[in-house]
């Protein structure tokens, strides 16, 4: 399921004239019976709105006071979500002749042409008051009071995220329930402005409209929306039409070789959801995304990320979370990040959260060999420069890939081949680009298209480098003067030992070359340690074995093993 709850509105949509037929309650019964939730949001006063339900058990919460009381049926507990209204407020209202009011815990109610009295005496007392409409009924709230906040208190305390709700009404204090829902339905009775807003116009007047959602949630879940209003756009293809993921469990696979951008194009894709406020969590073995804006990071390179820390924030609704799984072994990896996997697909089947799973170098999680893994859980986006090394079943269930690089066809026939779709490489042509996008299970061909890029500087983490590889084509290559040598440093550890192996010769013709400080800087990144080289680059005087033992206490300073680690 993706919509895991129903918001609906009481006076106009629930209920007409204050009643609720049987069949509107019944299907409420069928809903809950589905294992989804539902929330009355109303403009009503508790005590009001119990004078035309006496059993308020079939709601799991309900909102009152358009979004200033929350209330649990399960053990009454209640919560007051704003500021008590002023009394000197209600006295000079009725002064001015406003006779027809109620005053709620946070709600002061009325009736038109009320309003026009109640702005001069907000704007006199220099109060910091709203007026809310409903069909002729006026609401005067604090500022940042309504049906939206209510909800989201509500769908907090349930531990549910708002897109994983249907909500349903009438009238004007609807619009803001509608957008901050899933997906936004109007009764047939709705006001016309509210029924453009809504994603669906139902055909049924009031609780018939209600029994009409339900019916069609049941049987169509996320199907109830169109692929725009939750979709991920990943980019465009040469048509211009915006290619989307959707996060109601479809997975896609992003693979390519090392430096096609992968990891910046995935930090593009973990600004979106975050700008759309869908939560994510990232399983990161080589600290790519430490520095990642709108998440939290736990883990560091010398230190595993305690899971009990993780997995109580994984039940936080408003955190997106980064593992950085750098200091475990590939054994480690694989036996740590198997339960994990496990509580986010329990999670996600219970709360939709959260939306998306990034994992980077998923060859180590899903492949044939090593610790056996859970499924892949839906909504995943795996990234691999090493897509032959996944299992076949972990292939399979990838609704989509992206393929990156200038050897990007050539590897999708690959995955084609081995996924027994051959034919469709067979008669794709040629096509120019370096990003190609392909659903397997279509009769389509890959289609190149213009990827997403981020807005923040994707800072690839200085640990990667340490012990990690930075690929053959970024290696330091110690040659000598006369290339004599053809030695590769694939990483910071690596250069520290080669460094030590190296007659001073070598190291002389790269050191006053300025080798090691271009290095540093473009290739890891670090501009403090190509500073500090640079000096001792520049100074003559320095012997070999001097300036050997101050490059490599430069490294170490910044990048110290843990103790034991033979790097």
């Amino acid at each position: 399921m993706f919509f895991l709850a129903l918001a609906v509105d009481f006076d106009g949509t629930l209920a007409s004239e204050g009643l609720v037929a049987a069949e509107t309650f019944a299907a409420l019964r069928r809903l809950r019976e589905s294992g989804r939730r539902v929330v009355l949001v109303t403009g009503r006063e508790l005590r009001d709105l119990c004078t035309h339900l006496s059993d308020l058990s079939i709601f799991d919460r309900v909102v009152a006071e358009n979004g200033g009381v929350l209330l649990d049926p399960a053990n009454g507990r209640r919560t007051i979500l704003g500021a008590p209204p002023p009394a000197e407020f209600v006295e000079r209202l009725r002064r001015r002749g406003v006779d027809r009011i109620s005053v709620g815990e946070v709600v002061v109610a009325t009736w038109e042409p009320a309003e026009q009295v109640a702005l001069e005496v907000i704007r006199t007392m220099g109060l910091e008051l709203q007026v809310v409409f409903n069909k002729g009924a006026v609401m005067i709230l604090p500022t940042g009071i309504g049906k939206a906040s209510g909800l989201q208190a509500a769908l907090h305390s349930l531990s549910l995220s708002p897109h994983n709700v249907a909500a349903v009404g009438d009238a004007e204090n609807d619009h803001a329930l509608l957008r901050a829902s899933g997906c936004g339905a109007a009764v047939a009775n709705a006001t016309e402005s509210l029924a453009l807003q809504a994603d669906l116009r139902l055909r049924g007047r009031n609780g018939a409209g209600v029994v009409e959602l339900v019916d069609r949630l049941l049987a169509e879940d996320h199907a109830l929306v169109p692929p725009g209003r939750h979709g991920i756009a990943l980019g465009k293809d040469p048509n211009g039409r915006e290619i989307l993921i959707q996060p109601f469990g479809e997975s896609l696979l992003i693979f390519g070789s090392s430096g096609c951008g992968k990891s910046t194009f995935a930090t593009a894709l973990a600004e979106t959801f975050a700008a759309r406020r869908y939560e994510f969590c990232v399983i990161d073995p080589e600290g790519d995304y430490v520095d990642l804006e709108e998440a939290v990071s736990i883990g560091t390179l010398h230190t595993p990320p305690p899971m009990r820390e993780a997995l109580r924030l994984l039940q936080d609704d408003s955190v997106n979370l980064v593992l950085d799984t750098q200091a475990l072994t590939l054994a480690e990896r694989r036996a740590t990040c198997a339960p994990v996997l496990q509580h986010l697909a329990d999670l996600r089947a219970s709360t939709g959260r959260p939306h998306w799973l990034l994992v980077d170098e998923a060859h180590q999680l899903f492949s044939e060999t090593g610790t056996p893994m859970p499924t892949p859980p839906p909504a995943m986006i795996a990234l691999t420069a090493y897509p032959e090394s996944l299992s076949l079943d972990a292939l399979h269930r990838f609704d989509a890939v992206v393929a990156l690089g200038v050897d990007a066809v050539d590897r999708l026939s690959v995955i084609g081949h081995r996924l027994g779709r051959s034919s469709i490489f067979e008669n794709a042509g040629a096509s120019a680009g370096d990003a190609f996008f392909w659903r397997p299970r279509s009769d389509l061909a890959p289609v190149p298209f213009e990827r997403i890029r981020p807005v923040q500087d994707h800072k690839r983490h200085q640990g990667k480098y340490a012990k990690g590889d930075v690929g053959w084509e970024h290696s330091f290559w110690f040659r000598g003067p006369v290339n004599a040598l053809n030695t590769p440093a694939r990483n910071l550890y690596h250069f520290v030992d080669l460094a030590i192996e190296m007659d001073d010769a070598v190291w002389e013709h790269h050191l006053r070359a300025g080798d090691y400080s271009a290095w540093f800087r473009r290739v890891i990144g670090d501009e403090d340690l190509a500073r500090e080289a640079e000096r001792i680059e520049r100074d003559p005087a320095v012997p070999p074995q001097q300036s050997r033992q101050r490059i490599r206490k430069a490294i170490w300073r910044r990048y110290a093993a843990p103790a034991g680690d033979a790097g």
